[in-house]
């Protein structure tokens, strides 16, 4: 059963690394840029749900939504502020500037909320009343007499990133806004000759993906607590890596990227080292990157010229 507590335990944090994989990927496949500040977007919207619930006693539903909807309208001033006027700089001005918004942020959120760690609450527990009186609280299901146990988390979390993945496919594939992404990530000039606002495509793909980094940051607190200003930094980089292993542009290759790298990593973690853990997932996506430099999923483009 140890090996299905860690598969299980793998998935679950895969399926957080999926979720804001997925927005690297769309911010990149369309944009054809790496904003190395979505991990940060992640621990601004933790702290806005921490707050909200905790400080104003706001329900978690509604934490939860007020915090997608300041990362979305962060992620769309960031991109307006700090990306839309280097669309036609190169791409290490771009790079830079990634990284100096990442800073920022991090160090807003050293002013405003101090370094003090938060600890988060878990909104998936429930109270419970045994026969004798006593209270308790139930985080999760055992199964085979507790041999295998399933916290509430973990099936939240794997649930919310099928159905996100889902939803962005349908999103893409059958809306007028999808099908103006996708004109925009094989050629821009294309796009705007065929009446397409680049400008406004490339928005609302920075306000998808902010808007998912909110609920990750919910769900990645939630089973690990432990909130400070610099929680997004390690997902968001695991997260860029799970993008480039899966195939980055391809939204499948960023849901299958984030599992599998979240199962090598608590697999590394249980069965070889925990200090090792994060050298072996790195070490894994450079042999997956040599044998097949576009990822796993991704694809090679042919320009004719």
């Amino acid at each position: 059963m140890s090996f299905l507590n860690s598969l299980i335990s793998g998935i679950s944090l895969g399926s957080i690394y999926a979720i804001i994989a997925l927005g690297y990927t769309m911010v990149y496949g369309i944009a054809k840029m790496l904003n190395f500040a979505h991990g940060d977007v992640i621990m601004v919207g933790a702290y806005i749900c921490f707050f909200a619930t905790s400080r104003f006693g706001l329900p978690p539903l509604l934490g939860v939504l007020l915090a997608v909807i300041v990362c979305t309208v962060l992620g769309m001033t960031i991109e307006k502020l700090a990306y839309a006027p280097l669309r036609s700089a190169p791409s290490l001005a771009v790079l830079i500037t990634a990284i100096g918004v990442s800073y920022f942020l991090q160090n807003a959120a050293l002013l405003l909320w101090t370094p003090n760690p938060k600890v988060f609450p878990n909104f998936f527990a429930r109270t419970v009343l045994t026969p004798e009186g006593a209270v308790f609280e139930k985080t999760g299901v055992e199964l085979f007499g507790g041999a295998l146990r399933i916290s509430y988390v973990t099936l939240v979390t794997i649930l919310v990133n099928v159905v996100i993945m889902i939803a962005l496919t349908a999103f893409t594939g059958n809306t007028k806004m999808g099908k103006a992404m996708r004109a925009c990530s094989e050629d821009k000039d294309a796009a705007r000759l065929m009446g397409i606002s680049v400008n406004t495509t490339i928005s609302v793909t920075f306000a998808i993906g902010s808007g998912l980094a909110a609920i990750a940051g919910v769900l990645f607190m939630s089973a690990y607590p432990n909130l400070v200003p610099t929680t997004g930094s390690m997902p968001g980089i695991k997260a860029f890596t799970a993008a480039v292993f899966g195939g980055i542009g391809s939204i499948p290759g960023a849901f299958l990227g984030g599992l599998l790298l979240g199962v090598i990593e608590i697999f590394a973690k249980t069965y070889i080292s925990t200090q090792l853990s994060d050298a072996i997932v790195f070490a894994v996506l450079i042999i997956v990157l040599l044998v097949k430099p576009t990822g796993l999923l991704g694809r090679q483009i042919r320009e004719k010229v």
